[in-house]
């Protein structure tokens, strides 16, 4: 069995110096941040901002940087250094087919000023060039997905085209899997966005890894204890949201009001399976999404995510969730206490989940359910993740340890 993935919600111990105590030096200020690509302010991005927050003096460097510029608050004036993608035609749209070059293009980055270097990777920011005497700690959102665990799914040929895609894909993703595998000893510490991605990095790279959560801006939610008659999705209309799935399922309870929230390629695909029960309002702002989530009976949630931020939204509201029992929900959602979880993601499995949380419904108490969001907020992200990189800093300037147990074991 593969050692446990140790969540890090406190600082680890540090090495202790002679005297016996611990001998913590403040974090030096050269500090690089490498993010893999910034083509939009989505998940990523926001953990991202907080580490800007946690380093207000770091360098940060990205493959592409094509942020509109009403978006670009979260960056916090901060100049972006790209790599040479930057140049290639039509990169804000097409930066996806460019990935054979990231791993070149990584590499290009000089990071040799910066004592420690903070990798921010969904894709190759974690194999950023580093020399040994410079601490490289990557949080890693999540294993490259679509190299690894979506491999098979995302080479499922429905036509002419996608089967001619595919074929070029095989080589491509095997040429990542490799690099994937062969660059994670670059890192000196792996962070996880969860449990769930802890023992992903545990089953690709055979490391072990902290657990920070993300940072879900909480305060932006009110606690609105009275709620209204209907249940409530929202997310980018894509095919492994499963958002058909509760679509189909509410098909089947027309008594049952849903409302869903968002666009993307699945939204046609939507409106013609929609029954009269169901509504789909297509993208909306911030504030319609909030209000909409501070009123619905339920949040509900099909996808396995490695961590999942909106269930999280929405119990920042008081709003119970119904989601799918794998991945991060199951991290972030408490069976019986903040919502309900289902163990497939079948449309009668929705169902019952449903008929699940209308009959326990009085038992889910909207503060209860605010209080055990908090723990998600911003705050308490830069806590965790500045004490744990002031930790590894303090073990890394100790020459002790490098004969001891491998820097990145959680202690």
């Amino acid at each position: 069995m593969p050692p446990a993935p140790h969540r890090q919600p406190s600082r680890p111990v540090p090495e202790q110096g002679r005297d016996g105590a611990a001998a913590d030096a403040p974090l030096p200020k050269n500090v690089g941040l490498v993010h893999d690509w910034l083509p939009v302010y989505a998940g990523a991005e926001r953990v991202l901002e907080q580490m800007i927050a946690v380093f207000p003096e770091a360098e940060l460097y990205s493959l592409i940087d094509v942020i509109p510029e009403g978006q670009r608050d979260f960056l916090q004036g901060k100049p972006v250094e790209t790599s040479f993608l930057q140049h290639f035609p039509f990169v804000a749209r097409a930066y996806r087919y460019y990935l054979p070059f990231a791993p070149l293009a990584i590499e290009q980055f000089d990071l040799s000023d910066h004592e420690i270097v903070v990798s921010s990777s969904y894709a190759v920011a974690k194999g950023a060039l580093t020399r040994a005497d410079q601490l490289h700690v990557s949080y890693v959102h999540s294993p490259m997905r679509y190299a690894w665990d979506l491999y098979h799914d995302y080479l499922r040929a429905e036509g002419v085209g996608e089967r001619l895609r595919n074929l070029l894909a095989r080589p491509l993703l095997h040429y990542m899997r490799l690099y994937d595998v062969q660059t994670a000893p670059r890192a000196d510490v792996f962070v996880a966005n969860s449990q769930h991605v802890a023992r992903r990095i545990w089953n690709t790279y055979r490391r072990r890894a902290h657990v920070v959560y993300p940072p879900v801006e909480v305060r932006r939610f009110s606690l609105q204890p009275e709620k209204n008659d209907y249940f409530l999705t929202t997310s980018r209309l894509v095919s492994y949201k499963r958002v058909d799935l509760i679509v189909q399922a509410f098909n089947e309870m027309p008594d049952r009001e849903l409302v869903v929230i968002g666009d993307g390629p699945q939204l046609e695909r939507l409106h013609r399976l929609a029954g009269p029960n169901v509504r789909l309002l297509g993208h909306q702002p911030d504030a319609t999404v909030a209000r909409y989530m501070e009123g619905a009976r339920a949040f509900v949630f099909a996808a396995e995510e490695d961590f999942g931020i909106v269930p999280v939204e929405a119990q920042a509201c008081g709003t119970p969730v119904i989601a799918y029992g794998r991945g991060g929900a199951t991290e972030t959602v408490v069976p019986g206490t903040t919502g309900v979880l289902f163990p497939r993601q079948e449309v009668e499995a929705v169902r019952n989940a449903v008929d699940t949380f209308v009959d326990a419904e009085p038992q889910f108490a909207p503060a209860q359910i605010r209080a055990h969001a908090e723990q998600f907020r911003v705050s308490a992200f830069r806590t965790a993740f500045s004490e744990l990189v002031q930790a590894a800093y303090d073990r890394f300037r100790d020459p002790a340890c490098w004969s001891a147990s491998p820097l990145s074991e959680p202690t």
